[in-house]
C-alpha cells in the first residue's frame, strides 16, 4: 500500500479512565455522552467493558505498568508517545512533565521521529498562542511530552495563522478560550466544524495527533467554566470523528494517560484503566495487543500503519 493511502489519527485525551457506573460523579453518565451510546449502545464503566460495535473496540488500559502509587502524565505520556514502560525506567509516576531521565529517550523514541524517519508526513495538528512561544524562546524547557517531541525533532508548532488557515486546532476546540482568556478575535467554530477539519488535516498526513487537556483540568478542578458545557463539545466533537471518519483511509486510536476526570468526587487522578478506543481497519486485532500505555505505540506501528 502506498503511503499516501491510509493515514493515522492518534487522539490524546489527558485524564480520561473508566470508571464506576455513577450518575453523579462520572460526568460520562450524568451528561448521558452520546459518543459512547450512539455507538456501543452503553457507556463505558468497569463492569462492562470492553466494548465494539464491529467497527470500533473500546477497551481499558493499564497505567500503572506495576508501579504502586497514582498515574501521571509525565510517564504516561512518554509510555503512550515512546513504547517504553517510563514508570519502570525512573521506578516511579511522575508529572505533568516528564522526567529528566527520561528526556533523551522521548527525542529518539517518540512516535513523530518513527514516521519522520520515513519521511512520511507528520503534523501536531495542536496551535499554540503566542504567549506559549515567547515562554519557548525565553529558554525554558517545561514542556508536555507532544510539544518536547515535536521540538526535539524539529517539527512546526502550529500558532494564530494556523487556525485562521484551518490547518490547526485549538486545544479547547472551538477558539473560545483563545478570545476570552488571551485576547485574540478568532472566529467561533462548532464542535462539529473542527472535527471535520481534523479529518481534513489527517488525510493529508501520515500520521496526525492532537491532544485534548481539558479533561484532566477538569478531574483536579483546575477548571472554572461550565462543566456540562465542556463536556458537549467534546461528545459532539469525538461524536463526528467517529461518525464521519473514512474507514478505508483512516484509523484512528484515542487513548490517555491516566484515570481521572470519570470521577469528580476527588480532585486527584485514579488508579481506573485508561480509555481506549480504536477505529478503522485493523482495529479489532490493534486493541487486542494493548495491555498497557507502552503497548499503543508499537500497535500502531505494526497493525494500523
Amino acid at each position: 500500500m502506498e503511503k499516501s493511502d491510509h493515514h493515522i489519527l492518534l487522539l490524546f485525551l489527558d485524564g480520561v479512565g473508566i470508571g464506576k457506573k455513577n450518575f453523579e460523579w462520572n460526568p460520562f453518565f450524568k451528561y448521558n455522552f452520546k459518543t459512547f451510546t450512539d455507538i456501543f449502545g452503553t457507556i463505558p464503566h468497569l463492569e462492562n467493558y470492553p466494548l465494539s460495535n464491529g467497527k470500533i473496540f473500546l477497551s481499558g488500559v493499564d497505567a500503572s505498568m506495576g508501579i504502586a502509587g497514582l498515574p501521571q502524565s509525565g510517564t504516561g505520556q512518554t509510555s503512550i508517545f515512546c513504547g517504553v514502560k517510563a514508570p519502570q525506567i525512573i521506578n516511579k509516576h511522575f508529572g505533568p512533565f516528564p522526567y529528566s531521565t527520561l528526556i533523551p529517550i522521548i527525542k529518539e523514541k517518540n512516535i513523530f521521529k518513527y514516521f519522520l524517519d520515513k519521511n512520511e508526513k507528520v503534523t501536531f495538528a495542536n496551535a499554540y498562542p503566542q504567549v506559549f512561544f515567547d515562554y519557548i524562546n525565553s529558554g525554558k524547557k517545561r514542556l508536555s511530552v507532544t510539544t518536547l517531541s515535536c521540538n526535539l525533532n524539529g517539527m512546526h508548532l502550529n500558532g494564530y495563522d494556523d487556525v485562521v488557515k484551518g490547518e490547526a486546532l485549538t486545544a479547547e476546540i472551538t477558539n473560545a478560550r483563545w478570545n476570552t482568556k488571551l485576547g485574540y478575535d478568532l472566529p467561533i467554530i462548532s464542535a462539529r466544524l473542527a472535527a471535520e477539519n481534523l479529518l481534513k488535516i489527517s488525510y493529508k498526513n501520515s500520521f496526525t495527533a492532537f491532544e485534548y487537556f481539558l479533561t484532566d483540568h477538569l478531574g483536579h478542578g483546575r477548571y472554572d467554566e461550565d462543566i456540562e458545557g465542556t463536556f458537549r463539545i467534546l461528545d459532539e466533537f469525538l461524536h463526528t470523528i467517529f461518525t464521519q471518519y473514512d474507514e478505508e483511509k483512516l484509523s484512528i486510536i484515542l487513548c490517555s494517560d491516566h484515570g481521572n476526570v470519570e470521577d469528580l468526587s476527588m480532585k486527584t487522578h485514579t488508579t481506573n484503566p485508561s480509555l481506549l478506543i480504536i477505529a478503522g481497519r485493523k482495529a479489532k486485532i490493534a486493541s487486542e495487543n494493548i495491555n498497557d500505555l507502552s503497548d499503543i505505540k508499537h500497535s500502531i506501528i505494526n497493525h494500523l500503519c
